[in-house]
């Protein structure tokens, strides 16, 4: 069994991305498209967690998790709101919130926020997600986004990077296409180009890779994608 996140947005296309992508990591997922709907669907479903939108038709995010602690509910909640000030994550805080995530937002940080807050309350994902990567004498914590390298070094990663290179490693072994890190990396935020990929891929070689220019874990399926190998092999299919 799954957990079950309940996503309470009156944006449909921002509802569509978080539903998809929270599928795609296993979650059972049901949406609400205002305050007294998702009242309804959380008191009903008893979700393990609740994806709240602070501005909402009928009945508002704060107003909503101010009710449902009042009643006793405990379910964690991650506000979402366009409202990043401090006084707004503040507030968000005060009325019963346990994460708050100003918009707009990376679809890797969403999913880690909401990872944790599960984890917090002893779920984990039906695929479990890598968190520790270790290859070619690095490690790397995808959750704090830093990377131990194998001269010793500590390196901060950025959300392109670990969205890529979580991406990478918990398909470790298949071709990744480049539209599947499109959706997963990038979601709804303007689409990069090819040029842009393969940027992020370069600093990755940067970091992790022997030879950058003759890598040896991270692979180019030249016209598809990429494949990650945790084992040091050749790459044939890629040529510089």
């Amino acid at each position: 069994m799954s957990a079950h996140v309940l996503v309470i947005e009156d944006e449909g296309a921002l509802a569509d991305v978080l539903r998809d992508n929270l599928e795609a990591e296993g979650y059972h997922v049901s949406v609400a498209g205002d305050g007294v709907a998702g009242e309804r669907a959380w008191t009903r479903a008893a979700p393990d967690l609740v994806v709240l939108d602070v501005m909402l038709p009928a009945l508002d995010g704060y107003a909503l998790c101010e009710r449902r602690r009042a009643a006793g509910d405990a379910t964690p909640v991650l506000f979402l709101s366009a409202r990043g000030e401090p006084e707004d994550r503040v507030r968000g805080l005060k009325s019963g919130g346990d994460d708050y995530l100003a918009k707009p937002f990376h679809l890797p940080e969403f999913l880690l926020r909401v990872d944790a807050l599960l984890r917090r309350r002893g779920w984990t994902t039906g695929t479990p997600p890598v968190d520790l990567l270790r290859f070619g004498g690095h490690e790397v914590d995808l959750r704090a986004w830093t990377a131990t390298l194998a001269d010793g070094r500590r390196e901060q990663l950025g959300v392109r990077e670990v969205g890529i290179l979580r991406l990478l490693a918990e398909r470790a072994g298949q071709v990744v296409g480049r539209d599947d890190i499109l959706d997963v990396v990038w979601g709804d935020d303007a689409f990069p180009s090819s040029r842009t990929i393969d940027n992020v891929v370069l600093r990755l070689r940067r970091l992790f890779e022997p030879d950058p220019s003759a890598p040896v874990h991270i692979h180019t399926v030249w016209g598809v994608g990429y494949r990650f190998t945790p084992e040091a092999e050749p790459d044939h299919e890629e040529t510089r």
